[in-house]
C-alpha cells in the first residue's frame, strides 16, 4: 500500500517532467505560430506622463512574415514589414522604406516597452536559442514548465530568457529577458488567454521595460482570425507603400 501511495504522489511530476524542453517549446510555437492570421488591437503604453493608446490592424503567415499597419489618428498609414530577417519601416510622410537589421530590432516601437523583435516575431526560438528544464512551478493555479533559453549567437535580441509555459494549454503566461550580464530586461505576462480554434493564444499581453522608469505597454487583441485567406502580395515591398 506504502508503494502505490508513493506512486501516485509521483505521478503528477513524473508525468510534467516527461516532455523534454525542446519538445515543451515545439507545443508552445504550435499555439503560436499560424498559417495565416489577422487580428486588429490596441497598444496603450503608461508613463509618469500619463496614457497613449494607439490602434492597429496585422496579418501574419508562418513563422517569418508579418505586416503591421498603425490605424490610429497621430500614425495612421505607418507601416512594419517583416520578412526573413528582415524589417522594413513606412512613413507615409516621407514616402519612404526604412530597413533596419541587426541591433536595431531591439529599438522601441513608438517609446512603447515593446520592440519591432517583440512585436513581429521570427523565426522558431529553437532556431535562436538552446532550451534547458528548470523545473516547475505554479503561476496562478496553472502549473507551468519553467524553461530557460540560452542564445546561440551574439545576434540574438536577448541573450536569455526564462518561460514560464502552462502545462495543460502549452501557452506562455510569464517571461523574462535578460542581458548578457544576467540584468532582467523586460517582463511579459499574458493578462488574458483565449481559446481560438483550438489554440491557446495570449490575447492580452502587459510589458515592461525594466531599463524604463515606470513604464509599461499593454498589447490587446480586440479581433483575432485564424487560416484566413490573405493575398500573397501583402508581404512584398511593393505593396508596403500602398
Amino acid at each position: 500500500m506504502r508503494n502505490i501511495l508513493a506512486f501516485l504522489l509521483l505521478f503528477p511530476a513524473t508525468l510534467l517532467n516527461a516532455l523534454g524542453p525542446d519538445e515543451i517549446i515545439r507545443r508552445l510555437e504550435e499555439n503560436q505560430i499560424h498559417e495565416t492570421a489577422y487580428s486588429e488591437g490596441r497598444m496603450i503604453t503608461t508613463d509618469k506622463y500619463g496614457s497613449i493608446t494607439r490602434t492597429f490592424r496585422s496579418w501574419a503567415r508562418g513563422e517569418e512574415d508579418a505586416l503591421i499597419e498603425f490605424t490610429s489618428r497621430g500614425e495612421e498609414g505607418q507601416k512594419i514589414l517583416r520578412t526573413e530577417d528582415e524589417i522594413c519601416l513606412y512613413f507615409p510622410d516621407a514616402e519612404d522604406v526604412l530597413r533596419i537589421q541587426g541591433s536595431a530590432m531591439r529599438d522601441s516601437v513608438m517609446d512603447s516597452d515593446f520592440s519591432y523583435e517583440d512585436m513581429t516575431g521570427g523565426k522558431s526560438l529553437l532556431d535562436d536559442y538552446s532550451a534547458g528544464m528548470e523545473g516547475t512551478e505554479t503561476i496562478d493555479g496553472n502549473e507551468c514548465y519553467k524553461i530557460r533559453l540560452t542564445a546561440k549567437r551574439r545576434s540574438v535580441p536577448y541573450y536569455s530568457q526564462i518561460l514560464w509555459i502552462d502545462s495543460s494549454r502549452f501557452t506562455w503566461l510569464i517571461g523574462h529577458k535578460f542581458s548578457r550580464s544576467g540584468s532582467l530586461l523586460k517582463e511579459m505576462k499574458a493578462d488574458e488567454i483565449k481559446e481560438i480554434q483550438g489554440k491557446f493564444i495570449p490575447t492580452r499581453i502587459r510589458m515592461e521595460d525594466r531599463m524604463k522608469k515606470d513604464s509599461s505597454t499593454e498589447l490587446i487583441l480586440d479581433t483575432l482570425k485564424l487560416g484566413i485567406s490573405i493575398d500573397p502580395g501583402t508581404f512584398s515591398l511593393e505593396e508596403l507603400t500602398w
